[in-house]
């Protein structure tokens, strides 16, 4: 397996430590809903986001065989992550490369949530946390919709992992509060960054 690579500028440890629980517990649930198990095949969609970074190593964990749509220009950080395969979504259609997964993790919605029924196998498990699918009419992307829950225990097996070095964060940015909008649409527009973009008060820049 690839090594991720890690950015070249200095990341403050709160920064690194308030990128993990939503993130994290994220990816651990909706793993948990798609019974993902060892051996299987999943795709990730967005594999290089906030989330997604969480879903391939812990799939990975698991020993399932992970799959994932990122932008050419992180191909080598999502295989490093531990994805087997990186599809450019801006180049190629996923649907045309696989097929028969036992699970789908959808981070993106929209078309690519809808194009992603087709590469299921019977009986394979559709997860979803897009935004815009919790008003869906669709019963089948209701059902897949969820939105994270606290959960101590599990987060505890998420730091134990951390302090492990078997799961890795990744801080694409820290941005002061004023500027936490401008820095949202800028990586929204160009869907180069990885990780999560942390807001920082501030009280906490002038420590």
């Amino acid at each position: 397996m690839r090594r991720a690579s890690r950015p070249s500028r200095r990341v403050s440890p709160d920064a690194e430590a308030a990128a993990v629980p939503i993130g994290a517990l994220t990816a651990w649930q909706g793993l948990e809903r798609a019974r993902l198990q060892a051996g299987q095949r999943i795709l990730v969609h967005g594999g290089a986001g906030a989330v997604g970074v969480f879903v391939i190593q812990l799939a990975r964990l698991r020993g399932a065989h992970v799959i994932t749509t990122a932008s050419a220009q992180n191909k080598e950080f999502v295989l490093g992550l531990g994805a087997e395969h990186a599809i450019d979504y801006s180049a190629e259609r996923f649907e045309e490369q696989v097929q028969d997964l036992d699970a789908v993790f959808d981070c993106v919605g929209g078309d690519t949530l809808r194009r992603s029924w087709r590469v299921l196998k019977p009986g394979g498990r559709m997860v979803t946390i897009a935004s815009n699918s919790e008003a869906a009419e669709d019963p089948r992307i209701k059902d897949a919709f969820f939105i994270v829950e606290p959960n101590h225990q599990q987060l505890a097996k998420i730091g134990e992992l951390l302090d492990q070095g078997k799961l890795r964060v990744f801080v694409d940015a820290e941005v002061p509060l004023c500027e936490a909008a401008a820095a949202y649409s800028r990586k929204v527009e160009s869907r180069r960054g990885y990780g999560k973009t942390i807001v920082v008060m501030p009280a906490l820049q002038n420590r």
